[in-house]
């Protein structure tokens, strides 16, 4: 035994001054290390039996933590803090000068001054230095170094002098307008929306020197705006001329030795299901009777892979986009138009290549058997999902039998679905009737009905038995590296919120247990509260506390769907994940190929991932923005609406009519001096007490509408 660890023991079990058991516990951690010490585990190697010892330990232990001495990664669990003077990670840049530097090794975040930030912009990666940290003070850094830039092209506005120009910027994470030189203005006129590439920003200067890259129109022009949205998150807003030139190459016709190679599906009875303003149409359905209370499903999905050869011109610009993107007037393909319009769009009374999923069910939506194989397809007939509802709701049309057949097995899926664990959120999409110019007429809702669930259903089951084919091997065997959609269980921490919040109202909520127990306690509170006052509370909070889906090839299931493997097969015009599952599905099913780089697939998993939530934001923003511009013809009105948001600066209000959203900002609740409450979602006021809680019934009349910064501010009524 050591001499130190013989004298720490002898030491520890007598009584002891803070100051000998404060050493005790710094060369503790320093002989550990790295190494992570449960509070139990330190009582028990410290020799701290005594309840005096044990009390002043964890004084000690507060006062270490708060001198960055050690921290604390879980709770009760303490370790050494082995911070250098240096460090690496990313730049958070505020507006309101409150940066923030986030360590590469996840620790707590560090305060950068304005004066400290060396000109870092926004999720920048950068090296700091790390200052001593003053008691009772927030730890703090310098910039050393900007190490890679993560964005240097900004949108704004230009305004432009007899002598020099600005954009002024929008954005809330860049401080300064740029600066830019006469002549990188590239012919901008005062007013016009420009992307600009900031080229350098010198040491003294206030501003960034920048140079436009592109302008693209006047301010306020719908065109202008939508290209800015795209623009804002580095989005594409035009297709590449080499690209569309590629794809015009591709012949029509189908060579009669591929229609061979295939089943031939051509005379079974096939219609498509889809939005009405559609026209890349990925899925279709096919039905046939068997015999003996046997049907055939056909979910047949366009072979987008047929036409795109990995590695080509037109792979390589798909893959960067990795996902069409929709906005509220317009679609930005993933693909070439003359590809997702017209070669694999599966147009009714035209001979397409399809990559299928046929099913034997029986009269109960049990499914007999699958096979999954390429095939060639004519569809029937094109519905929207308007007619196709109409036939379902009486029973009369153009392919009853089939329809009314589809919606019954489909309702036993989704039956059997829930059943089995997965989540019920019915959530309202907001759409808006534009003119021709791109002006918002009217906001309408657009409900999921069952023509809607149908189609969903039938590609869930597809989906779910492409993953299985591939991801559920025998006992001992690895599975081949694949795109999985996947969903973690929801954030312990945020459940357990979530329980204590509900309980106010009476409800219960279980926080542990496997998968479906958690599933089934969560349905049964969104069913509890349905047609309750609280309903849109409970589900905004218990949606909050679910995870995001993504892609990955390391599969854990997925807790939404209560699915062990689910993929994304069923949409290759729009998601490149769907392509990559198809040519592995090609290369797995039929050359029994090995399996590919976990690496590569990994890399393209995060890639298109993070496209996906880009899109969903930019889509967000310009649904935001035609909101702003609608509600410019209502200032001064009176709505009905509900509290949506509680933030230290204000409370978010959806107006119930047309679900716009807005803020009163906190300097309007003039009546108190209030307080947020972060837990409990609310705003409390200091003196009389009144609270502003998320999901409350609130009025509020329209105060401003500013489409520049896509902001509407209500107030609340004399």
């Amino acid at each position: 035994m050591g001499k130190k660890k013989e004298k720490r023991e002898k030491k520890a079990g007598k009584r002891m001054t803070k100051k000998q058991l404060t050493a005790l516990l710094m060369d503790f951690f320093q002989e550990k290390g790295s190494e992570s010490v449960s509070l139990k585990q330190l009582f028990e190697q410290l020799r701290l039996t005594t309840h005096p010892l044990k009390m002043l330990c964890m004084d000690i232990l507060a006062d270490l933590k708060e001198d960055d001495y050690i921290n604390e990664p879980e709770h009760h669990t303490y370790r050494l803090h082995q911070r250098g003077v240096e460090m690496t990670g990313r730049f958070v840049r505020k507006s309101n000068g409150k940066n923030s530097f986030i360590p590469d090794d996840g620790g707590d975040p560090i305060f950068i001054a304005e004066r400290n930030s060396a000109h870092a912009m926004n999720n920048d990666r950068v090296r700091i230095a790390y200052y001593a940290r003053r008691k009772g003070k927030t730890a703090e850094g310098e910039v050393l170094e900007v190490l890679e830039r993560a964005n240097d092209s900004f949108v704004g506005t230009l305004e432009v002098t007899r002598g020099y120009a600005f954009l002024l910027t929008e954005n809330r994470t860049l401080a300064n307008d740029i600066f830019i030189p006469k002549d990188k203005l590239k012919g901008g006129k005062t007013g016009d929306k420009a992307v600009v590439k900031i080229i350098e920003w010198p040491d003294k200067a206030k501003n960034p020197i920048g140079q436009v890259i592109d302008i693209l129109g006047r301010s306020g022009e719908n065109n202008t705006e939508m290209h800015a949205i795209l623009a804002e998150f580095g989005l594409p807003y035009s297709y590449p001329k080499n690209v569309e030139a590629a794809a015009d190459k591709i012949p029509d016709e189908i060579p009669a030795e591929e229609i061979a190679r295939r089943e031939d599906f051509r005379d079974v009875t096939t219609f498509t299901i889809d939005p009405k303003d559609a026209k890349d149409f990925d899925d279709a359905l096919s039905i046939r009777s068997l015999g003996g209370g046997l049907w055939e499903v056909g979910v047949h999905i366009a072979d987008v892979s047929h036409y795109v050869k990995e590695g080509s011109i037109i792979d390589k610009e798909a893959e960067k986009r990795a996902t069409s993107v929709y906005l509220v007037d317009r679609t930005i393909p993933m693909l070439p138009e003359r590809l997702c319009n017209l070669l694999c769009s599966l147009r009714p009374n035209e001979e397409k290549l399809a990559y299928s999923v046929i099913f034997t069910l029986n009269d109960k939506a049990e499914v007999l058997n699958h096979r999954i194989v390429h095939t060639v397809i004519k569809s029937d007939r094109r519905f929207t999902y308007e007619e196709a509802q109409q036939v379902i709701e009486t029973g009369e049309g153009d392919y009853k039998f089939e329809l009314l057949e589809l919606d019954r097995l489909a309702k036993i899926l989704r039956e059997k679905r829930f059943a089995n664990g997965a989540l019920e959120f019915d959530r309202v999409e907001v759409k808006f009737e534009i003119d021709d110019k791109g002006k918002p007429l009217r906001v309408y809702f657009k409900e999921s009905k069952d023509a809607n669930k149908l189609v969903e259903e039938f590609m869930l089951l597809a989906n779910r038995t492409v993953a299985e084919a591939i991801g559920k091997v025998p006992k001992g065997k690895k599975a081949k590296v694949f795109p999985y959609r996947i969903h973690d269980l929801p954030d312990p921490a945020k459940l357990d919120n979530l329980a204590q919040f509900i309980g106010r109202f009476g409800y219960k909520l279980r926080t542990a247990g496997n998968r479906n127990d958690l599933s089934k306690s969560i349905n049964r509170l969104l069913k509890d509260v349905k047609g309750k006052k609280e309903e849109n509370l409970i589900e905004t909070v218990s949606i909050r506390a679910m995870q995001k889906a993504c892609y990955s090839t390391h599969n854990i299931g997925h807790y939404g769907l209560g699915f062990d493997y689910y993929t994304h097969f069923t949409s290759p015009i729009r998601r490149y994940p769907d392509t990559m599952v198809h040519r592995l599905l090609t290369k797995y099913l039929d050359e029994h190929g090995r399996t590919v780089s976990e690496k590569k697939y990994e890399a393209l998993c995060e890639h298109c991932s993070a496209m996906e939530q880009l899109a969903a934001s930019a889509e967000r923003a310009s649904i935001k923005y035609k909101q702003v511009e609608f509600m410019q013809e209502h200032v001064g009105q009176i709505y009905d609406g509900v509290i949506s948001g509680v933030t230290e600066w204000g409370l978010y209000v959806e107006l119930n009519e047309n679900k716009c959203e807005g803020m009163i900002p906190i300097r309007d609740l003039d009546d108190d001096y209030y307080e947020y409450d972060e837990k409990n979602y609310c705003l409390r006021g200091r003196r009389k007490k009144h609270t502003y809680s998320l999901g409350d019934a609130i009025t509020v009349q329209v105060a401003r509408a500013n489409l520049e910064k896509k902001q509407l501010d209500f107030a609340l009524p004399d």
